[in-house]
């Protein structure tokens, strides 16, 4: 009897083993801030209540996920990333993105959020203007409704934005360049005007989202250049904050997702980047701030007041030339060190 339970305990183990070897770990790499608390807290755990897999949340900016791509190149250790469109497009280029399969899910995503089938856009964001609205009121100040209304000095040491690192201060660059007669093709405006009129007004340069938002909270600035998502979600904790979309236009940000190339469970990852875009999830980014992808989510109220929504709204937002962008980058990046950020 001991010898048939003892066989018996051995074939449970045994079974067991093979029911955790079926059950492979994705490492997913994404935003971090409130982003990551809706992946850990919703996103994921329906996607894993569903598949025979456990999910592990890598949080980072877009840069850093994509130069960790580069150093992990031949044995990567992610399976999916989640990163703004302008590293997406170096990351494909790279060619550290897996082609997506075919899914019907991906027919309802607009034109614009399309990588050309090697990644998707799973959220919209606008980069615009931050403002403390009580403390504009408190100052007399009207609220800024342009991107040159941002070199005034009376906002010296009152206003922050990221460095070139991150895709808000190159959406920086691009847009004062465009405003002062440039493009991405002729930087040299968006150099001349940030260098003489908006540096001096910077308490600091900072690509974390979480440091951004404890300035504002800390009441160390009043104003900044800024994403929509961002806005949102402080604005959801009670602070006083409102954001405004430039008379020139504001910056599209893509937030897009793919499979990463050579990993070690491509199925699941492939599922996992449909999952980013169906209705259910797109309506979940959307109560965070990002405007949904896929055309046949629907929001109403206040979400739809405070995210890019609709295709009409969509086509109003200035898009990036990547291409250009990511060819420079590397050159732009020095002589903002050099002669902006010291």
């Amino acid at each position: 009897m001991r010898q048939i339970k003892a066989f018996c305990f051995a074939l449970a183990l045994i079974g067991a083993g093979h029911s955790v070897a079926q059950q492979p770990t994705l490492y997913v790499g994404g935003p971090g801030g409130s982003a990551q608390k809706l992946f850990q807290e919703r996103i994921i755990p329906a996607f894993e209540a569903t598949h025979k897999v456990k999910i592990t949340y890598v949080p980072g900016i877009s840069s850093e996920l994509v130069a960790k791509l580069q150093a992990q190149r031949g044995k990567q250790e992610m399976n999916v990333v989640i990163v703004d469109d302008g590293p997406m497009y170096q990351a494909i280029q790279y060619g550290y993105c897996q082609p997506l399969t075919n899914a019907p899910v991906y027919s309802d995503v607009y034109e614009t959020a399309r990588f050309g089938g090697n990644a998707i856009g799973v959220g919209l964001v606008a980069t615009g203007i931050a403002y403390n609205k009580e403390a504009f009121a408190k100052k007399g100040w009207k609220a800024p409704v342009s991107w040159q209304d941002l070199t005034d000095p009376k906002y010296n040491q009152r206003f922050t934005t990221s460095s070139l690192s991150g895709t808000y201060g190159v959406h920086t660059l691009v847009m004062f360049a465009r405003a002062n007669g440039g493009s991405e093709k002729n930087i040299e405006p968006g150099f001349d005007v940030i260098g003489k009129k908006l540096a001096p007004n910077v308490l600091s340069w900072s690509s974390s989202p979480a440091k951004l938002a404890e300035m504002f909270q800390n009441r160390d600035v009043d104003v900044a250049i800024w994403g929509s998502s961002r806005v949102y979600a402080l604005k959801k904790t009670g602070f006083p904050i409102e954001f405004v979309y430039p008379k020139e236009g504001a910056a599209a940000l893509v937030l897009a997702a793919c499979p990463v190339v050579q990993n070690s469970a491509p199925e699941q990852s492939q599922a996992f980047v449909q999952h980013l875009v169906s209705p259910q999830v797109q309506q979940w980014l959307a109560e965070e701030g990002f405007g949904p992808t896929n055309s046949k989510t629907k929001l109403e109220g206040e979400i739809a007041k405070n995210v890019p929504y609709g295709p009409d709204f969509i086509k109003k937002l200035a898009k990036v030339d990547w291409d250009v962008v990511n060819q420079k980058r590397a050159e732009w990046t020095n002589r903002w060190n050099r002669t902006i950020e010291r």
